[in-house]
């Protein structure tokens, strides 16, 4: 079963946070025994299959709460707030995550015409094929298969991609195998700003990068992300200053400076209305967490 499977990798291989990676570089293994704090980031697209517990995922569009046999389709890089809301040590949270290959669901988007792209928000919650928890499995099973694993991988990974756009997901996943829509310009400009979040960018310099007028591109880019492009610059620096003071041990003064910031009073007062504490208290609270989930 993909439940054991995704089980027996989480408890050999997961981190302090939970994340299990795998040999192979787009798939991973979540894990966690307790409900959770909230947790933000701007996910890239991916599918996430749950397999135990649920979680609550936030967005712009509306929040969606999803559990075993549930899978969860994002298809653009938009933020998220999520939450683990049923986890036990006897019955843990678990899911497998899969990163999505954009130009692998361009290529088999090609040669499956009787699929209709559709329109509509770019977070979505299905139950999950049959043949997609199968081949996810068969993916699992590879990992353990190290030998195997290198003449086999990319076979499994098209099959997995397949089942998706053959499944429920795929009228909505096919948006992404157009290298000349609106979701792929958007993506082009996105991946600017995720290179460089600490400089100073101007939405023309965004436009040109999505092949985009400068309103044109202001439209589509908030009609993906729900965000205009320097909101989602402050929330790609905040996630960051967030990372460095926690994993890093930063200062508050210098994770500001880090990752863009001129002034520490500005950036401590954006820090509190993202995540409702100041940097310090925020911190805190984590750590405290973390130490009673030990």
């Amino acid at each position: 079963m993909l439940l054991n499977a995704v089980r027996r990798h989480a408890e050999a291989n997961a981190d302090e946070r939970g994340i299990a990676r795998s040999p192979i570089p787009d798939l991973s293994v979540v894990r966690a025994t307790r409900p959770s704090g909230l947790d933000y980031a701007i996910s890239r697209p991916l599918v996430c299959l749950v397999l135990q517990g649920s979680k609550l995922v936030t967005t712009g569009s509306g929040t969606l709460l999803f559990k075993a046999g549930d899978s969860l389709l994002i298809t653009a890089d938009v933020p998220i707030v999520s939450q683990v809301t049923q986890a036990s040590p006897s019955e843990p949270y678990l899911s497998l995550i899969l990163d999505i290959d954009v130009p692998l669901v361009s290529d088999l988007a090609m040669n499956m015409k009787s699929i209709p792209p559709a329109h509509g928000a770019h977070v979505r919650m299905e139950q999950t094929d049959e043949e997609v928890a199968e081949a996810a499995l068969r993916l699992m099973r590879l990992i353990e298969r190290p030998s195997a694993l290198p003449i086999l991988k990319a076979q499994l990974l098209r099959e997995m991609h397949y089942w998706l756009l053959a499944g429920r997901h795929g009228p909505v996943m096919r948006q992404l195998g157009f290298p000349d829509g609106h979701l792929q310009r958007v993506a082009r400009a996105i991946a600017v700003l995720r290179a460089e979040y600490a400089s100073s960018l101007r939405v023309e310099r965004l436009a040109a990068a999505a092949g985009m007028s400068p309103s044109s591109f202001y439209q589509h880019f908030r009609a993906v992300t729900s965000l205009s492009p320097l909101q989602f610059q402050k929330q790609l620096r905040l996630i960051e200053a967030r990372r460095l003071l926690l994993a890093d041990g930063m200062s508050a003064r210098s994770a500001a400076f880090a990752v863009g910031y001129e002034s520490v009073p500005q950036f401590t007062r954006e820090y509190h209305r993202m995540f409702g504490r100041s940097p310090v208290k925020d911190i805190a609270n984590l750590k405290l967490a973390g130490n009673a989930a030990a």
